[in-house]
């Protein structure tokens, strides 16, 4: 018996399209490696397009996701709050962006990678010609195996943090969160582990 053209239909997908999801960051080293490693990490990488925009303070990242949203389902920013005169501008500009979604760190990212180590909530304020950012940078590196960290470095903190202490971060942070909400202090703080669980979100295949 002859196969009727119906056997050769193809079968409506079951599962959702993968969105097309932009990161914009204003690390073009240290930070953008990272998230590109955990989009690769999630198997998240063929819908998740990271992107240097070549601008390193916050309402131009936003500037620029404006510009570009209309290409992408969802747009993420990870900006650093740390001294940037333009930082609560960025905020309010994405308020009528429904699509666009601010990942911010107080005062920056090298925060995230400090709550691999445990939980904290120790304010960092500028001393001296040091920024909050760059205090930071100082207390990660007092954390074993990173005394060499550098913002400008490429070296992959992704996989040298990977195991347990990517788990311990992925704990703390909403706790840190939660602690915000308490107190009304967002230094420190970072919502990172809001686009870790995007990446792992789009690693799973969505049923319609």
């Amino acid at each position: 018996m002859g196969s009727s053209s119906k056997s050769f239909e193809r079968k409506a997908s079951r599962f959702k399209a993968q969105p097309r999801v932009l990161v914009l960051c204003e690390d073009s080293q240290s930070g953008k490696r990272y998230l590109e490693e955990a989009a690769f990490y999630f198997r998240a990488r063929a819908q998740v397009e990271i992107v240097h925009c070549g601008v390193t303070h916050p309402s131009g990242i936003v500037e620029r996701a404006i510009v570009r949203q209309d290409c992408f389902d969802k747009v993420f920013c990870v900006l650093d709050r740390d001294t940037h005169p333009c930082f609560e501008r960025a905020l309010n500009a994405v308020k009528s962006h429904p699509r666009i979604k601010v990942i911010a760190s107080y005062p920056c990212f090298e925060f995230w990678l400090l709550l691999h180590f445990g939980f904290s909530r120790k304010p960092f304020r500028a001393v001296g010609k040091n920024s909050p950012g760059e205090l930071v940078a100082k207390s990660l590196r007092a954390k074993p195996n990173m005394e060499k960290y550098e913002k400008g470095r490429s070296t992959s903190y992704f996989t040298q943090l990977l195991g347990e202490p990517f788990r311990v971060a992925r704990a703390q942070a909403p706790k840190v969160l939660e602690d915000v909400v308490l107190s009304g202090e967002p230094n420190p703080s970072t919502e990172i582990h809001l686009l870790m669980d995007e990446f792992e979100t789009l690693s799973r295949p969505q049923l319609i």
